[in-house]
């Protein structure tokens, strides 16, 4: 495994979860499809997007649902097994027209011409048009974004952005110099506002951190926190951030957040030391100074405790 030395970098806890994951060999496919049609997604990729900007069809997930998406919808599937986007899922047994969409190819990019027979055009009448982009992951960090996503979440977007989107997909399909790389970062861009728009209208069931970030009392302490994760933060010290007394921040945290200050912020730095040890050479007496322990001694201790294993045994098995 390569690894580089690294250090926390202090930006917000979405932002630095989507940082080892990233859209690459994006497909751009306005597909002319006669039904019945079935496209399968194998990249085994640990998230993929799936926008329809015209037409539509239901996805197939590998735990058996069905999610229907239409004109205006941007589906995130989180499964690295294959998955299925039909036309119908209850279409009668007869001749089925199917396509594969594998980005994640050894040598070839993912063009019109790998697309098994999916014909690229600006054809209206009947067409199903989509944009599909496959996100590999680099590291451990993405892992925390997962476990924080349903199988499938499903925003809708309004007519101007679908517009807007079709027609960066129109030149990305002209293949002209740098279309591809143009193509994957607008993905990284729309995967982004995607997660912000579902999380916004997700309410309870986002996750903590997201929540705290958006609550006015909470969320100056967790900047702070953020920007400084090696400082040996107390209740106290967070209250005083947050402008509020020590017992109602405390109470307020824990309503908010589910679990007290201290044993949230003990979560956060288990899940960024298991980043670090994972995608890092950096010493484990590095790691505990850069998560907030005062030495190895004590941050292994903590390790151990929270996650059965201590730091140098995590670190061999991953």
């Amino acid at each position: 495994m390569h690894r580089s030395s690294s250090t926390i970098v202090s930006v917000d806890p979405l932002s630095t979860l989507l940082s080892g994951i990233r859209a690459e060999g994006s497909v751009v496919c306005h597909a002319v499809l006669e039904a019945p049609w079935t496209i399968r997604f194998v990249d085994g990729a640990p998230l993929t997007m799936v926008s329809v900007l015209r037409g539509g069809g239901v996805l197939l997930l590998p735990d058996g649902s069905r999610q229907p998406v239409g004109v205006g919808d941007t589906a995130i599937v989180r499964s690295s097994d294959p998955f299925h986007l039909v036309d119908h899922p209850d279409t009668p047994d007869g001749p089925h027209v199917e396509y594969e969409i594998a980005c994640f190819t050894g040598d070839a990019e993912c063009t019109a011409e790998d697309l098994g027979g999916i014909r690229w055009g600006n054809e209206s009448d009947g067409a199903t048009a989509l944009i599909v982009g496959a996100y590999r992951a680099s590291g451990h960090r993405h892992e925390r974004l997962l476990r924080a996503l349903p199988p499938v979440l499903v925003v809708n977007e309004d007519t101007e952005v679908c517009a807007w989107l079709e027609t960066a997909a129109a030149d990305a399909a002209q293949r002209t110099a740098g279309s591809q790389a143009l193509m994957d970062r607008l993905l990284d861009w729309a995967l982004v506002c995607t997660l912000r728009t579902w999380f916004e209208q997700a309410g309870s069931e986002a996750p903590a951190w997201y929540r705290g970030l958006a609550d006015p009392i909470l969320a100056p302490a967790l900047e702070a926190f953020n920007a400084r994760p090696s400082r040996s933060w107390t209740v106290e010290a967070l209250a005083t951030e947050a402008g509020v007394s020590r017992a109602l921040f405390a109470k307020h945290f824990t309503k908010v957040m589910g679990r007290p200050p201290l044993t949230y912020l003990t979560e956060c730095r288990m899940d960024e030391a298991e980043g670090l040890l994972s995608d890092t050479d950096s010493s484990i007496a590095q790691i505990a100074k850069s998560v907030g322990y005062a030495d190895a001694f004590g941050f292994s201790a903590a390790f151990k405790r929270h996650r059965g294993v201590s730091p140098s045994a995590f670190r061999a098995h991953n």
